[in-house]
């Protein structure tokens, strides 16, 4: 989670989409983001244990941090690499690169490795956007070259908001977003959507109920357009994407949840007891899907420690299950 900003309507996306893979049937394949942005985390090594004691499955890493990797061998853990911030016009300038990217960031650690994902650029704006399409066919190119093409590429791309979210239905895509259509072109049928009821409550807590955001029961929401009856604002979110990619010509896509979560301390709304009801919520509540799209969802919670080094508001220092000590915030089942 680099950022979180104020929101003008329902919700505030970032998209990883692109070729990946057929979505888990269980809803154990809860992941938890692991950031390292802080000066008093626990070892790589540790944190494995840590995921495995717990029986969290999924990961996902912003950049290839070697001394995780070399952790998560034969742990099982399925994996999301992100290639990191500074990489995408290197990848993009040449399969050669792109190539020895791979090289050195893969395939010294596949399979023991589980990476189930590669996310070519995160959350990239303005020119830089031409280079994700070079890159992404750049890295796949390599990966099948290697006889690494069980591994699927996407990209992170990020957009403020959706146009228009409420009835979820409603769902458009700014211009910015339309953009950039091609995207959605690429091989396989996947978007990841961050999504974060929090924002969205902290932006209009007059107009979005308290219980409805946090999981709690009390409030209903009827979409007016196909009759679907909504009990959290999550599902309004990732149904609001839903429809949004039917509007671009994407209805096939289907959602994977990269972000989600809710902070414990540092500003409005954010407390233990908030941030425990939310992610336990939402644990106990992906394996039914949305009401659009009914199922088990795929989803990455943000995140497995609080950092002490992030940048920007308080409660971005504030979303993890964990202390750096290893002892828990709040009491969570996964």
């Amino acid at each position: 989670m680099a950022r979180k900003q104020g929101i003008a309507s329902m919700l505030t996306i970032a998209l990883i989409i692109g070729a990946f893979a057929s979505a888990p049937t269980t809803v154990q394949s809860i992941g938890v983001c692991y950031g390292v942005l802080g000066n008093n985390l626990p070892s790589r090594s540790e944190v494995v244990q840590l995921y495995k004691s717990k029986g969290i499955n999924g990961m996902r890493i912003y950049y290839p941090d070697k001394e995780a990797l070399n952790a998560l061998r034969n742990s099982g853990i399925a994996l999301i690499l992100d290639v990191g911030e500074q990489q995408l016009s290197y990848l993009a300038a040449s399969s050669s690169n792109a190539a020895a990217w791979v090289r050195d960031n893969v395939k010294p650690y596949y399979p023991a490795v589980n990476i189930k994902y590669i996310a070519v650029g995160n959350e990239v704006e303005s020119g830089a956007t031409n280079n994700i399409l070079p890159a992404i066919r750049n890295v796949n190119s390599a990966l099948a070259s290697s006889g690494l093409g069980a591994i699927k590429v996407s990209t992170a791309v990020k957009f403020d908001i959706i146009s228009n979210s409420y009835p979820p239905s409603a769902g458009v895509f700014r211009d910015a977003y339309m953009k950039n259509r091609a995207l959605l072109a690429t091989p396989a049928r996947r978007c990841s959507a961050n999504v974060y009821p929090y924002f969205a409550y902290r932006g209009n807590p007059r107009d979005i109920s308290f219980n409805y955001a946090t999981f709690r029961p009390g409030t209903t929401v009827r979409d007016p357009n196909n009759g679907f009856t909504y009990t959290n604002l999550f599902d309004a979110m990732v149904d609001a994407v839903y429809a949004a990619l039917e509007k671009a010509g994407a209805g096939n896509v289907k959602v994977v949840v990269s972000e989600s979560g809710w902070p414990s301390a540092g500003g409005f709304g954010a407390s233990v007891d908030n941030a425990r009801a939310y992610n336990q919520g939402l644990i106990d509540h992906v394996g039914r899907g949305t009401p659009k799209r009914p199922g088990p969802l795929e989803a990455y919670i943000f995140a497995m420690f609080n950092e002490n080094q992030k940048n920007g508001d308080p409660t971005e220092r504030n979303f993890g299950f964990f202390y750096p000590n290893k002892s828990p915030v709040y009491p969570i089942r996964f």
